[in-house]
C-alpha cells in the first residue's frame, strides 16, 4: 500500500478508506512506490479520482451493486474516466464560468487537454483531460460546458437564477497550494492532505436548491441543464474500462439490471460505450411561495467503455484514449428525465 495514498484518502474519506478502495479499483503500477512525506501530482490526482469514485458509488446503487459483483468474482474496476458538467455563463456567482472552474485544478494535478468534442445536438462542448505522467492508468476527466446563449431568453434567465449566486469552495490557501503543485509537481504530505478534501468539495453543487419553476423552464429545453440545476458539478458518471462492452451489457441485462439498449461505437470503431440509466434521487426545490417541495429526478450513473489499441505516427502500439462526440451525446441521454 502506498503510504501517501493511504494518508490522502484517510484525510478525504476517513480511516481505512484507502484499503477499502484498493479492493475495488486497480491502482496504477507507478503507485507501488512513494517518497515518504512528499506527494507527487500523480499521487494526488489518483487520490482525488479514488475519492470521487467512492462518492459516486454512494449515490449510484446500480453502480455499487455492479462493483460489488466484480469484487466478489475476484476482479477490480479499472477507472477509465469521470465526467462532469459545467455552464459557460458570465453569471456563475463566485465560480469561474464553465470548465475554467476545473482546469485551474486539473492543470496543477498534471492533466492536459487531450481532445475537444462539439456536442452540437445538445448545445454543449466536451473536452477530455489526460494525465501527463500515466495517461493510460490514471483516470481521465471529461468536462463538458453548456452554452446558454444558444437557448431562449427565458432559459437564460432561469440559468442565471439557478447558478447566479454559486459559491467557490476553492479557498485562497488551496489556490496557493495548487500554484506550488504546478510549479514543483509535488507537495508536502501535510499540505496535500489539507488540499484534497477541498478539491473533493469542488465536485459538488455550489448553488442553493433551485426554484421549481426555473427547473421546469430548463427541462423544457435542456435535460442536461436541468440536471446541473439539481446535481451541480458532481460526477455525472464514472466509467469502468472493460475488455468487452457487449458481453458486460448482456450479463447485466441477464441480471435484470436496466442498461442502455444499444452500444455506442465511435467513428474509428475503437471506442465502445454503454451505461446504466441514471439512478433516481429525491431533490429539494423552492416553490413560488418559498416553501420547499421534493421531486424525484435523475441522478448520476455508471458507464462502461472498451478501448482498442492502434499504431501511432511513431509506430508504437498505444491505447486509444480518445472520445467521440456521437458516443458522448448518446451516453448523456442516460440522465434524461423520464
Amino acid at each position: 500500500m502506498n503510504s501517501n495514498l493511504d494518508a490522502l484518502l484517510e484525510a478525504a474519506c476517513g480511516t481505512g478508506s484507502a484499503r477499502q478502495l484498493v479492493t475495488l479499483m486497480n491502482v496504477p503500477p507507478s503507485m507501488n512506490r512513494c517518497e515518504a512525506g512528499i506527494v507527487t501530482r500523480a499521487e494526488l490526482a489518483q487520490a482525488l479520482n479514488m475519492a470521487l469514485f467512492a462518492g459516486l458509488l454512494e449515490r449510484v446503487p446500480t453502480g455499487r451493486a455492479y462493483t460489488e459483483d466484480v469484487v466478489r468474482e475476484g476482479g477490480r474496476v479499472t477507472f477509465d474516466h469521470g465526467a462532469l458538467r459545467t455552464v459557460r455563463w458570465p453569471h456563475c456567482g463566485a465560480l469561474p464560468p464553465g470548465e475554467a472552474a476545473f482546469t485551474r485544478i486539473l492543470k496543477p494535478l498534471g492533466y492536459r487537454l487531450n481532445g475537444t468534442y462539439p456536442l452540437d445536438r445538445i448545445k454543449m462542448t466536451g473536452r477530455s483531460y489526460a494525465h501527463l505522467d500515466a495517461p493510460e492508468h490514471i483516470a481521465q476527466f471529461f468536462v463538458s460546458e453548456l452554452h446558454p446563449e444558444r437557448f431562449s431568453k427565458a432559459f437564460q434567465a432561469a440559468v442565471t437564477s439557478v447558478v447566479g449566486a454559486s459559491v467557490d469552495p476553492l479557498t485562497p490557501r488551496a489556490v496557493a497550494w495548487l500554484a506550488e503543485l504546478e510549479r514543483d509537481a509535488a507537495l508536502p504530505l501535510a499540505d496535500a492532505c489539507s488540499l484534497l478534501p477541498i478539491l473533493v468539495r469542488c465536485f459538488d453543487r455550489q448553488h442553493t436548491a433551485p426554484r421549481l419553476a426555473d427547473y421546469q423552464t430548463l427541462l423544457t429545453e435542456s435535460a442536461e441543464m436541468a440536471w446541473i440545476a439539481t446535481e451541480g458539478n458532481a460526477f455525472n458518471h464514472a466509467t469502468d474500462r472493460v475488455s468487452d462492452v457487449f458481453a458486460v451489457a448482456d450479463a447485466q441485462r441477464a441480471l435484470g439490471r436496466p442498461i442502455k439498449v444499444s452500444v455506442e461505437v465511435s467513428k474509428s470503431g475503437r471506442v465502445k460505450q454503454t451505461a446504466f440509466p441514471a439512478d433516481r434521487v429525491n431533490r429539494v426545490f423552492r416553490a413560488d411561495d418559498g416553501t420547499e417541495v421534493r421531486r424525484e429526478v435523475p441522478g448520476s450513473f455508471y458507464e462502461f467503455i472498451a478501448r482498442d489499441t492502434y499504431t501511432d505516427d511513431e509506430g508504437r502500439t498505444v491505447l486509444d484514449l480518445g472520445f467521440d462526440a456521437g458516443n458522448a451525446t448518446g451516453i448523456f441521454k442516460m440522465t434524461a428525465a423520464a
